[in-house]
């Protein structure tokens, strides 16, 4: 992997104001990660990891990997599903609480979906202590595609959750009687806050915040608090969408993709009443995954305030400027390197972190040059 070669210049500015930047030079914290996930930071510097096939790892300040944690419940790996995003709980100097989801397997069956667990990092940091399961996907499918799965904390302590389509069910995404193609809001706990729009809607699921989604893999808060995420479209119509109480964002309706190998989806439309347009979307797909504003001016004060989002099909890390709450320009950083980016979070020191998905994945800090 030559994230080594990562090119020292990279031109952000438009032509029109011709201004340079120098890019961000890549430091890898560690490697030896199998197909590394989601990423959180621990107040004390630390790290805390996922792997894809099952496992949670702290790693240390120093890079160093930790033993995979014990206490983690079953785990349906295979596919796209497997152990998937970890959040540390914003009160975690106190109360030690991770959040994470992962695709929960059916007792006794061959089904499965998207579940969010809470649980206690011990003392030690060797396991996990008071495993709680807060929410489960309802139904489970017998499929191993679109779990979704980013964990967002809002301002008010509340958490979003997105939630896969599961391919084979994309119709689904448009009844509010199931979890499938949705983001649900919920409290720390499980319960379900009184302000979630479908609250007291008889057929309607209350922890439903927006529904018509096809697989989000990337979600985070907007400089405002507003919730942002991104999600994958089928061949074209990758969006980026910011969702609103009780709002329908299409799928598969409306979208700007169309089905794999050729060939419109429904009937082919990209608008419709009652249907919310996308901010921003992609043609062809770039795949993406991982979301972060850079709050910090750590890379001076250009930077700030932009968007960045992994390409897990181009292997790089797309930079976007925003103007007036659109796109205004996208440059494409980390593109020597070529590797699947899953992940991308700002981190308490202001730097951006990034996991590569790789059999040895690693976990990156982008130092400003």
């Amino acid at each position: 992997m030559a994230f080594s070669r990562a090119c020292r210049l990279l031109i952000t500015a438009s032509a029109a104001i011709g201004i340079a930047h120098a890019a961000p030079r890549p430091e890898v914290v560690a490697s030896g990660l199998e197909n590394p996930w989601g990423v959180a930071f621990l107040p004390d510097g630390r790290f805390v990891v996922t792997e894809k096939p099952g496992r949670m790892r702290v790693i240390g300040a120093d890079g160093k990997l930790g033993a995979p944690l014990a206490g983690l419940p079953p785990i349906a790996a295979g596919g796209q599903g497997g152990l998937l995003d970890v959040l540390a709980d914003s009160d975690f100097a106190r109360s030690r609480t991770l959040y994470f989801c992962y695709s929960e397997p059916e007792a006794g069956g061959s089904a499965n979906g998207t579940a969010l667990a809470r649980a206690r990092l011990s003392v030690d940091g060797s396991r996990l202590e008071d495993l709680a399961v807060i929410f489960s996907q309802r139904p489970k499918v017998a499929s191993r595609n679109h779990f979704g799965c980013r964990i967002v904390e809002a301002k008010d302590g509340t958490l979003f959750l997105t939630l896969g389509d599961r391919f084979s069910r994309k119709e689904d995404a448009q009844k509010l009687d199931n979890h499938l193609g949705k983001i649900v809001r919920i409290g720390k706990d499980g319960s379900v806050p009184a302000g979630n729009p479908f609250v007291g809607r008889a057929g309607a699921l209350p922890e439903i915040w927006s529904y018509g989604h096809r697989n989000g893999q990337g979600a985070t808060l907007g400089p405002d608090g507003a919730l942002w995420m991104h999600e994958h479209g089928p061949q074209g119509g990758d969006e980026i969408n910011i969702p609103q109480a009780g709002r329908n964002y299409g799928w598969p309706v409306i979208t700007y993709g169309e089905n794999y190998g050729g060939g419109k989806i429904g009937d082919g439309l990209t608008q419709k009443a009652g249907m919310e347009q996308p901010l921003h979307y992609w043609v062809p797909s770039i795949a993406p995954s991982g979301m972060a504003f850079l709050g910090s001016d750590r890379y001076g004060a250009a930077w700030k305030g932009n968007l960045f989002i992994g390409s897990l099909k181009f292997g790089y890390l797309d930079r976007i400027e925003l103007k007036d709450g659109k796109v205004a320009a996208e440059h494409r950083l980390l593109e020597d390197g070529r590797a699947r980016i899953r992940d991308v979070k700002q981190g308490p020191d202001g730097l951006l972190y990034v996991l590569t998905d790789e059999s040895n994945g690693k976990l990156i800090r982008l130092l400003p040059d």
